[in-house]
């Protein structure tokens, strides 16, 4: 608390003649008053003011500036010169991630942010190490065998742990934390996938696991450092290990012992082994040839991360939705009802209408509602902003969901036909759009790996959930969550409940 009062007194002293000059000017002027959705820019420090009054609501504010913006793209402006450009425009998606590519990495800025809890593993790599951990990650999600073991990994859990609990709620008329027990379910399955370990989060006690908590604490702390307006403070606290960063240190270690003895149990395990038993991908790295236990244990967390929140947090928006458009809800039980109780693999790819709910889900609440990167070399966006060498630039998918340039004066409606077409025959088949437009997977180089693995979790709970129950918010009248966003997107105090039995389809 100390270190954030002197820190925001040195700013307030600096900034205090030029603060008193601007409302001066602005009383002489004789213009009438009009809402300013710009931020307002004072020397030295930038719109600190306005970006430390809208800390709470970003995301949101950082979406009607560039709904307000010609090119839905503006430069903010920071302390000591520090610019931040924000883009919504698809051409400029496409320059960074895909055109100039080289010259946007992650960054020192963001590396630096995460480097504890994430080291080097591929979310958190750029260059030749990124390279590297890309090609040989590329290779083991190629392979026929990880998808069916997926398959077998989450139709387990779907049916001896989410099914169970939902009839559990039925039978006891309880209440249930939808987004609670679908971040359980998916932490089990990625745990397994990644590690070939079952924490075993979803059990019905509902149990509280240290390594799944100490994930969620450096999960949040990690991402409140890259939130700070001042990244001096964190720094400051993380020398003294204070506050929250002794909080984020200690979650840090208990994952990354954790972890590393996973590891290590697992090298021993296939030491004594002529063959290959386990499929994860622990496993597939560690008989590969990479063995290194720290290069391993930064893979590994990587693919935690990304797999642990990112399908939670779409599944809980899209339950809330389909509640809320009964006639999307229909459509999606026609669509069920046409299939077998145990999916194979080619009938969960040709569900084309969960595939479009699922889509437009993601549209309005993307997991990932922004992402950065940092300019190598000075550089111009196509729609004409100046990018200076160390610039950040962030696109932000929640921003591009809500633009009626891209989806239409309609992009508020909750409307997955926007992304079908009727075949010859009167069925649906999807159409997808470009990346660029739709950056929800990330695009160009970096796109996301497991984007197939995660549609093929995703729609296999949507199908295996709503053939058998109804699922009723439990909040009050007139409820509206709320959408949060740290690392990856979260409905605020989360998503109660009630689940009721479904009949038979008709």
């Amino acid at each position: 608390m100390f270190i954030q009062v002197l820190t925001l007194s040195i700013i307030f002293f600096l900034t205090l003649p030029f603060f008193f000059l601007s409302l001066i000017k602005s009383s002489r002027s004789k213009k009438p008053s009009t809402p300013n959705i710009l931020p307002k820019r004072y020397p030295l420090i930038g719109s600190y003011f306005d970006i430390k009054s809208n800390q709470s609501n970003r995301l949101e504010w950082i979406t009607r500036i560039l709904k307000n913006c010609p090119s839905a793209t503006y430069t903010l402006h920071h302390i000591l010169g520090y610019r931040q450009i924000f883009t919504a425009n698809p051409d400029n998606v496409q320059h960074i991630l895909k055109t100039r590519f080289n010259n946007y990495p992650k960054g020192e800025f963001f590396i630096n942010v995460f480097f504890d809890f994430l080291g080097n593993g591929i979310f958190n790599a750029d260059g030749e190490a990124w390279k590297f951990e890309r090609l040989v990650s590329s290779h083991e999600f190629n392979t026929r065998s990880l998808r069916k073991f997926v398959e077998t990994v989450v139709d387990a859990e779907l049916n001896d742990r989410l099914v169970p609990m939902l009839s559990g709620a039925v039978t006891g008329k309880t209440v249930l934390d939808l987004q609670d027990v679908l971040q359980r379910f998916a932490f089990d399955n990625i745990c397994k996938i990644a590690f070939g370990y079952d924490p075993e989060c979803l059990l019905p006690s509902l149990p509280q696991t240290e390594f799944a908590d100490a994930f969620e604490d450096a999960t949040h702390l990690s991402s409140e450092r890259f939130r700070a307006p001042i990244t001096l403070t964190w720094r400051i606290k993380r020398f003294f290990n204070v506050g929250s960063e002794m909080n984020l240190k200690i979650a840090i270690s208990q994952v990354r012992d954790f972890a590393k003895k996973i590891v290590r149990e697992k090298k021993q395990e296939l030491a004594t082994k002529s063959s290959l038993d386990s499929v994860d991908i622990l496993s597939r790295f560690l008989n590969s040839g990479h063995s290194d236990e720290n290069f391993t244990t930064d893979i590994v967390i990587s693919f935690i991360l990304a797999g642990r929140d990112t399908t939670s947090a779409a599944l809980t928006w899209f339950f809330w939705l389909i509640h809320k458009h009964p006639e999307v809800e229909k459509e999606i039980l026609k669509e069920i009802k046409e299939k077998p109780d145990m999916l194979v693999f080619e009938e969960v790819k040709d569900m084309a209408y969960i595939h479009a709910s699922l889509c437009e889900s993601m549209r309005l609440y993307p997991p990932v509602p922004t992402d950065s990167k940092r300019a190598v070399a000075d550089d111009v966006l196509p729609d004409g902003t100046v990018v200076k060498k160390g610039s950040v630039v962030t696109y932000a998918p929640y921003a591009m969901g809500r633009m009626e340039n891209i989806w239409g004066s309609d992009w508020e409606e909750f409307k997955p036909e926007r992304w079908l077409q009727r075949d010859k025959a009167g069925n649906w088949s999807f159409v997808g759009r470009d990346p660029y437009t739709y950056p929800v997977f990330q695009a160009g180089p970096r796109i996301c790996l497991g984007k197939e693995m995660a549609f093929l979790q995703m729609k296999r709970v949507v199908a295996g959930t709503l053939r058998r129950f109804k699922v009723v918010p439990a909040g009050e009248e007139g409820f509206q969550p709320v959408f949060v966003s740290y690392l990856t997107a979260k409905m605020k105090d989360g998503f109660p409940i009630k689940v009721e039995k479904r009949g038979k389809l008709d």
